[in-house]
């Protein structure tokens, strides 16, 4: 392997910033929707936890 590195040329990172801007409120937006999803995932794992305890308790007694 080669112990060099690759620069890349990042002078037009002048022309970039300008230009893309961050809305405030489609970060808020985004992270609401995360969490959201976020909490249905962990009500689906809980769900699934109590029924496979549920389960395998049927069976013992069985």
């Amino acid at each position: 392997m080669s112990s060099q590195y690759k620069f890349e040329d990042h002078s037009n990172l002048e022309d970039i910033r300008p230009q893309s801007k961050v809305k405030l409120t489609d970060l808020l937006s985004r992270i609401n929707e995360e969490k959201k999803h976020e909490r249905n995932r962990n009500f689906a794992l809980g769900v699934a936890a109590v029924s496979a305890v549920t389960v395998f308790g049927i069976i013992l007694t069985i």
